[in-house]
């Protein structure tokens, strides 16, 4: 796939794009939080996380079409390597699995409790983005 078209963008605005996207499902996760849409909210906190490592990815040049693409080579690339903690490693996995349910299980319940850890979690992944040398500062 493609990174950055010099003639629509350079890679940084790519990064830069996907960090806003971030930024904005996370926002949009508290809105829908606050109004009780907690299947809602759990996908919003999930795709934050998602688009901050495809972030990570873009910065090396790298993008994948799958979600499970995207999330394994973070793993195999930024976790497993330690530039990234493991409970990361660990937390993605668990938002995915609460995204998935959220959105195709037809009789998940999805609690306030668990989507505030979701959240949680979407934040703590951008603050950790932005602690590395991955950082866009």
């Amino acid at each position: 796939m493609e990174q950055y078209n010099e003639k629509i963008g350079t890679r940084k605005d790519l990064v830069s794009y996907r960090i806003e996207t971030a930024k904005s499902d996370l926002k949009s996760a508290k809105i829908l939080l606050n109004a009780g849409e907690y299947k809602g909210a759990n996908n919003r906190a999930y795709y934050a996380i998602f688009h901050a490592i495809n972030a990570v990815h873009a910065l090396d040049g790298r993008a994948f079409k799958r979600h499970k693409d995207a999330i394994a080579n973070f793993n195999k690339d930024y976790v497993k390597t330690e530039i990234f903690p493991r409970e990361v490693g660990r937390k993605i996995g668990e938002a995915e699995e609460i995204r998935h349910a959220s959105y195709y299980d037809d009789f998940y319940i999805a609690s306030k409790e668990e989507t505030e850890r979701q959240i949680a979690v979407a934040g703590v992944s951008r603050k950790i983005l932005y602690g590395t040398k991955y950082s866009m500062k």
